[in-house]
């Protein structure tokens, strides 16, 4: 499993190449047989004007995390993964470290999945539980 673990990472970590996901410093950290993690640092980068973690960042965090599972427990050969719908509720904010976004699959359905995302600190505290909507669409 571990070297399986590592090729998905990889992957999922080489396809962020000239994206947001390598604008936010996003990297994928784990992945197990229901869930992927991604990381992304806390720095002004991703600021709002007061020093604290734009709401954005965590919802574009949330949805690349949850996209990305789509793509890995879907076959990513035969579908392209679309976010469809996003929600996020944030509870509470952080300047600085690391936020770590898992996201666990609530729903799989043949075209439809829903995403449960919960974005938490080094600490383990919850900063934004969110929920993604993904279409898997044919690839024709």
């Amino acid at each position: 499993m571990n070297e399986h673990k590592a090729k998905i990472l990889e992957v999922c970590n080489g396809i962020c190449k000239n994206t947001l996901m390598e604008t936010l410093d996003i990297t994928y950290v784990d992945v197990g047989e229901n869930y992927l993690v991604a990381r992304m640092p806390v720095t002004a980068k991703v600021h709002q004007p007061d020093g604290v973690l734009h709401g954005g960042a965590s919802v574009a965090l949330a949805e690349s995390v949850g996209s990305a599972a789509s793509y890995v427990f879907l076959d990513g050969q035969e579908f392209f993964v679309r976010g469809i719908e996003i929600s996020a509720n944030h509870v509470k904010s952080i300047r600085e470290g690391f936020v770590f976004a898992k996201a666990s699959i609530i729903h799989k359905g043949r075209t439809t999945q829903l995403w449960e995302i919960k974005i938490t600190n080094e600490e383990g505290d919850l900063i934004s539980n969110c929920k993604l909507t993904t279409i898997a669409l044919p690839r024709k």
